[in-house]
């Protein structure tokens, strides 16, 4: 049985005492996570709890329940608000229903009324639950992440993971547009070296992969995704000689994005495969005929077959699932774990490459993917500050043990630099958030809405980063912002304390009160005779 939280707001302490008492909450499946005595204290518990239904009074000091309700209706939609008051008026009860109030209860309610209003309210919450489980919108659901679900899918089939037994069952379930009968991988490979100058290189990337699929889509059948930094191209083709056509396109295509965008593409060609489950072979030969774009130049077409036919039916670099993984770690550590992931790939290396040929070519590969993964996340990373041909001539030379130490370091150093860049990030946003409120904190309707929407970030995620910064919410934060100053100026002016309030954000000055006696134990004007007095 779905069991749906409740917040109890109410200034009479004893209306909240009699409520909880004589209600069996569990049997009528809810749970009461707190009480609240004001408007404003109801909430910042709204805020941190986030309840399924709120029962409020409508009059309280500081904010009243009509109030509330706006905020609570406005912030959490999908909280249910239900009005408990002894105001029997029309006014009350008409802007009750505005604001989709899903009961208005007159006091004093007796136990088997309030019983009766929350069971109809469960089964209502549970008709919602059910009907957002339901075949619709789970179908609806299942087309919005299609192409998530394609992406992975194709992925998995480069990889080599896809087993014959489970290939029907993806093709029908993703909808995949794959019937053949011949398929070719091919490698879009975009330099991020030779970017135009006042170019974002992701956004070069993103151009040239638009202009891809509006080039060959009149012609071609392809699937389109990214992969390590790559776009990838699954062609179908009607026999196998049409690759011939497919390689005089592609070529014109890397000229014509040349004159368009400015940008160096290299297209690698793979093997032509009758079989989806082969395409992992033509990616392999794919990627490497991209890898020769250092013999055969950029800004073209490298076919693999018209290259190195007799390498491309031997030759099959290592797995990239070897290599994601890496990356993986790189992201989120920890240290042993990069360094494990390290030894793995390398171990893949050392095993799939029989020839010193063989060998120089994937471990030009792991330069050019480490270089694209710090280029991607914005790194210095000094290895590549350096002459790079240096680097894709001298690394190949390495010991084993040499060239483990190299890409256990390099890794590592990408993941610190990740690592405090993020911090960084973070720290960064703080110090605004918390620049914003010295710069406002004497505005009384500042919320943490006009700190985020300042700051173009989302309210979870900046008050989940703040809170873990600070160890306070943004609400708490600001509240001790405004009584720190408030504490100061009780005793360096002269001024009234509700003057006080006003110039610290609080329009009440009741509530100013309230919460000042909250935090520091006793009322504003005791506050400043007390340090006063003992001064003396």
């Amino acid at each position: 049985m779905e069991t749906y939280t409740l917040l109890l707001v109410d200034d009479e302490a004893d209306v909240l005492k009699a409520i909880n008492k004589k209600m069996n909450w569990a049997e009528l499946g809810f749970s009461v996570i707190g009480f609240a005595d004001n408007g404003l204290k109801a909430l910042e518990l709204v805020e941190k709890y986030q309840p399924d239904v709120v029962m409020t009074d409508i009059n309280m000091p500081y904010m009243n329940g009509l109030e509330l309700t706006q905020r609570i209706k406005e912030d959490y939609p999908a909280t249910k608000m239900l009005i408990f008051t002894g105001f029997d008026e029309f006014e009350y009860a008409k802007e009750a229903i505005r604001l989709e109030v899903g009961d208005y209860i007159l006091k004093p309610a007796s136990s088997l009324e309030l019983t009766e209003i929350f069971s109809q309210l469960k089964e209502k919450l549970d008709r919602e639950i059910s009907e957002s489980r339901n075949v619709e919108s789970l179908q609806q659901y299942y087309q919005d992440s299609l192409p998530l679900m394609q992406t992975n899918f194709y992925s998995t089939l480069i990889e080599g993971r896809i087993k014959e037994e489970e290939l029907a069952k993806y093709l029908k379930d993703y909808q995949i547009p794959l019937t053949g009968p011949f398929y070719c991988c091919l490698v879009l490979h975009t330099s991020l070296s030779q970017v135009p100058e006042g170019m974002n290189p992701l956004l070069v990337v993103a151009s040239v992969q638009k202009q891809a699929k509006e080039y060959f889509g009149k012609k071609w059948s392809v699937a389109y995704f990214t992969y390590l930094g790559d776009t990838i191209m699954l062609v179908q083709l009607a026999n196998e000689n049409e690759i011939s056509s497919l390689t005089d396109e592609c070529d014109r295509f890397c000229k014509y994005i040349l004159r368009l965008l400015r940008a160096v593409v290299t297209m690698g060609i793979g093997q032509v495969c009758g079989e989806l489950l082969d395409l992992d072979q033509s990616y392999t030969s794919g990627r490497m005929a991209v890898s020769y774009r250092g013999l055969y130049g950029a800004s073209r077409v490298i076919n693999i077959k018209e290259i190195a036919p007799q390498e491309m039916e031997k030759f099959n670099l290592v797995d990239e699932s070897e290599l994601a993984e890496l990356f993986k770690k790189i992201h989120i550590g920890p240290v042993a774990a990069i360094t494990k992931a390290a030894q793995q790939y390398l171990d893949h290396v050392y095993a799939s490459a029989k020839t010193w040929q063989q060998h120089t070519v994937v471990v030009a590969e792991l330069i050019g993917a480490l270089y694209r993964f710090a280029a991607n996340n914005n790194l210095t990373v000094e290895a590549f500050a350096g002459n790079l041909k240096e680097l894709y001539a001298n690394l190949p030379d390495l010991e084993p043990d040499a060239l483990s130490q190299w890409l256990t370091a390099i890794s590592i150093d990408l993941h610190e630099k990740l690592r405090n860049a993020r911090s960084k990030t973070t720290a960064t946003l703080v110090q605004k958030a918390q620049e914003y409120v010295r710069n406002h904190y004497s505005e009384a309707s500042l919320s943490l809405d006009d700190v985020c929407q300042a700051l173009g970030v989302s309210n979870a995620y900046f008050s989940s980063m703040f809170k873990r910064e600070t160890e306070k919410s943004f609400i708490s934060y600001l509240t001790d912002y405004r009584l720190d100053w408030a504490s100061r100026l009780l005793l360096e002016t002269d001024e009234k304390s509700y003057v006080i309030g006003q110039r610290v954000g609080y329009t009440d000055p009741n509530y100013f009160s309230y919460v000042f006696k909250r935090r520091f134990g006793i009322s504003p004007v005791k506050y400043r005779t007390g340090i006063t007095n003992r001064e003396a």
